[in-house]
């Protein structure tokens, strides 16, 4: 870490002057000390001045050598005509193989992992359609809420700030049809063909919540718009339910079931994979009415305790008959000895190496605004209040009723002690 740290230095300017990166591109160079030097920009910076610093970047501190690449931090924009502009201010001085567009959700391990679980394993590959597949669902909570923190917040919301990028990029991987090689363009072009089969999304396929305040004993926990940070009238969603779906031969009327929220009662990421019922059930007798106690269900755990297990239905030991529901599970702390990386780790060494393939392409950006810009704006419009519940729970009552209009329940209203 000593001799990391020995190389680090600051240097100070104006995000918009060309002799200030000048100046940079002269430090620069004396430590580069005439060898063949790289440069890798990374931008995680507010997005009004990207265009600034990638014209300054092309202008006056690009690698007259080796390569320059430049990584660009969410938001892509609020909406599809802010992002493309965007995408058009910084090609003016970017070329599209330079920018390198982050979402760290796609370095974490559980979701590389997706591709491996499904295309590498005979048994799943064949479930992976709607012949098999009732329902999925991504989840996302925080047990914690803004926090002063409110000012960034405020300004896009859940949906801009999880749903259209973290929870939709793990949607397309979990739902693109197999590239024809692991190489970066195939595999995004299969993301890109799901995400332009998806229809757009409208208001009354989700729901939109806001915590308020909660006493836990003498302790009263503020609400959302009792936040400094926040405007005391403000409607921004710090929760959001949505029902998704996939026009195309693999997936037609399966429900893609996105939730996300902070100030919720855990802090877990998940994919959840409902299977049908078995047709026919010759032990249907065990279960009663509720036949959802027998659906077979493959969770994804992304964060904490990244883990995946299969729940599987099996008999008792003894002389009765009597079944149980048990979990097939890979918990990878038990497993591997490694430390598994932080994904930020992941994907600056993938940056570094040119290694495109967890990164977002421009076409990639415009298709999943595409289907979020449509409720985005009906939003914005109608001004729709969203319903409060208390710091600490489960969410808005609407997300059950939203998840009851496709006959299904979320996977994580009733979790078992020991998943």
């Amino acid at each position: 870490m000593k001799y990391f740290l020995s190389k680090c230095f600051y240097h100070s300017g104006q995000y918009n002057s060309d002799a200030d990166f000048k100046q940079l591109d002269n430090k620069l160079k004396m430590h580069e000390k005439d060898r063949l030097a790289n440069r890798l920009f990374y931008l995680s910076i507010p997005p009004n001045i990207f265009i600034d610093v990638a014209r300054c970047v092309s202008h006056s501190s690009a690698s007259t050598q080796g390569w320059t690449r430049v990584i660009v931090e969410k938001p892509f924009g609020r909406d599809s005509e802010s992002s493309a502009e965007l995408t058009r201010g910084l090609t003016q001085f970017l070329t599209e193989e330079q920018i390198y567009r982050i979402d760290h959700y796609l370095g974490k391990e559980l979701v590389e992992n997706l591709s491996v679980l499904r295309f590498s394993n005979l048994v799943f590959e064949p479930l992976w359609s709607r012949q098999y597949i009732r329902n999925v669902q991504f989840l996302f909570s925080e047990d914690f809420g803004t926090e002063g923190r409110g000012g960034y917040f405020d300004n896009y919301g859940i949906i801009r700030d999880i749903m259209q990028n973290h929870l939709l990029q793990m949607l397309a991987l979990f739902a693109m049809e197999p590239p024809v090689t692991l190489d970066a363009e195939d595999v995004r072009n299969e993301k890109v063909k799901v995400l332009r089969s998806m229809r757009k999304l409208h208001l009354e396929d989700t729901v939109l919540g806001q915590y308020k305040c909660q006493m836990r004993g003498n302790v009263r926990i503020p609400g959302y718009t009792e936040d400094k940070t926040v405007p005391s009238n403000s409607i921004t969603p710090t929760f959001a339910a949505a029902a998704l779906f996939i026009d195309n031969a693999r997936w037609d009327g399966v429900p893609f079931l996105m939730k996300a929220g902070k100030a919720l009662h855990n802090r877990r990421t998940e994919i959840r994979v409902q299977f049908r019922h078995v047709p026919g059930n010759l032990y249907k007798w065990s279960f009663g009415a509720d036949l959802d106690q027998a659906t077979n269900e493959l969770v994804i755990r992304v964060q904490p305790d990244e883990s995946i297990y299969l729940k599987i239905n099996n008999k008792i030991p003894g002389l009765g008959m009597r079944l149980d529901r048990s979990n097939l599970n890979l918990q990878f702390a038990n497993r591997y000895s490694e430390e598994i990386p932080d994904a930020y780790e992941r994907l600056l060494l993938d940056a570094i190496e040119g290694e495109r393939r967890l990164f977002i392409r421009s076409d990639e950006l415009d298709a999943a605004w595409a289907i979020f810009t449509p409720l985005l704006k009906e939003l914005e419009t109608r001004k729709v209040a969203p319903e409060l519940y208390p710091y600490g729970s489960r969410g808005p009552i609407g997300a059950y009723y939203l998840a009851a209009k496709y006959n299904m329940r979320w996977g994580d209203m009733n979790l078992e002690a020991r998943s």
